[in-house]
């Protein structure tokens, strides 16, 4: 008992002390370990959109052009960067002509603030791709819904998707991708 007190009565003790404790504090609150060994699944259908037009007893003449169901733009394999990842993206037009980006599969470690990103940069595989998806054009569809699973993120509408060709998983906290797929035109 005395050789605690006689530490914590010198004023250098404490002034080591306090900093310590708040920086562990923060650095828990940034980094959030414990998200490492914590999965989130989520598994959501694919899309499916059925026109109103059609439900409504239109002439099928009138709507020949539109495809039934979803159709499949580009796709491509999901390639590791920071964190092992593994999947499918593919980016889907939807009957009713809005556009979903499909996860399937995903096999990622979870981690803090994970977006979904649909960019124009190139894959590159290894630590080279890592932080790529930032240099240029990129939208955000939104925060990753779980680290494992199949999923389906809106592409907002007013989204030119010709200067688009890639998907990254971001972590918006630290810049860097934890996995991307280049997506092949159908």
């Amino acid at each position: 008992m005395g050789r605690v007190r006689g530490v914590l009565g010198r004023p250098w003790a404490v002034g080591l002390l306090v900093p310590a404790v708040a920086g562990i504090g923060a650095g828990l609150f940034w980094f959030e370990p414990w998200k490492l060994w914590q999965d989130e699944t989520v598994n959501e259908a694919p899309p499916l959109v059925v026109e109103a037009s059609r439900s409504a007893g239109a002439s099928p003449s009138a709507t020949a052009s539109v495809p039934d169901g979803p159709l499949t733009l580009a796709s491509g394999e999901l390639v590791s960067h920071e964190h092992e990842t593994s999947g499918t993206v593919k980016l889907v037009r939807l009957s009713d002509g809005s556009h979903v980006v499909r996860l399937e599969e995903l096999d990622t470690s979870n981690g803090p603030d994970l977006r979904v990103w649909l960019t124009d940069a190139p894959v590159k595989e290894g630590p080279a791709g890592w932080r790529v998806f930032d240099d240029g054009e990129y939208v955000s569809l939104g925060r990753l819904k779980g680290n494992k699973g199949s999923q389906n993120y809106a592409v907002p509408g007013d989204v030119d998707l010709s200067g688009f060709s890639s998907v990254s998983i971001w972590c918006d906290r630290f810049d860097v991708s934890f996995g991307a797929a280049e997506l092949a035109r159908a």
